[in-house]
């Protein structure tokens, strides 16, 4: 009997040492010992890559702030000191109404880089609005009420006459 549990207890020490084993060459990948070559990381079948916000004008700001977002996203991929031109431009070319826009000044009065430029569109009776510059930590879009001025911007802004 007790040949019996020293051959038993072997046998499951052996099976626990081979599993550990086995175990243990399933975790990670070894370290590479040569040069290395980069491989394709393939893409799940069946996965879209993710598509571009619409602009659907029936809608409200709330509901077009992503596009609103995206315009100017892409406008500070394009160009990462861009100014109310670049946005007024962009965003005119995305189909909102110029008419409705409103920018600040690209330089202080006296001619220094503005820390950030504000720009915005009058939509829907809210309002779009968007900063961008060096003091502001980068883009932020919102959407807020219109002032009792029925602009969206406070302050003085500079006329969209191009």
């Amino acid at each position: 009997m007790r040949r019996r549990f020293g051959t038993s207890a072997a046998l499951a020490f052996a099976g626990v040492a081979m599993l550990v084993g086995l175990t243990a060459c399933t975790f990670g990948d070894p370290e590479p010992t040569g040069p290395s070559t980069a491989r394709p990381t393939p893409t799940a079948p069946g996965t879209a890559a993710p598509t571009a916000p619409e602009f659907r004008p029936e809608l409200s700001a709330t509901e077009n702030q992503p596009y609103f977002d995206w315009v100017n996203g892409g406008v500070i991929a394009a160009n990462a000191a861009a100014g109310g031109r670049d946005f007024i431009d962009a965003l005119v070319a995305a189909g909102f109404d110029r008419a409705q826009m409103q920018v600040t000044a690209d330089t202080t009065t006296i001619g220094e880089a503005a820390d950030s430029v504000q720009f915005s569109v009058l939509f829907q009776g809210e309002c779009l609005i968007g900063q961008y510059g060096p003091k502001s930590d980068g883009y932020h879009g919102a959407v807020r009420a219109p002032l009792g001025t029925g602009t969206c911007l406070v302050g003085q802004t500079r006329p969209i006459d191009w």
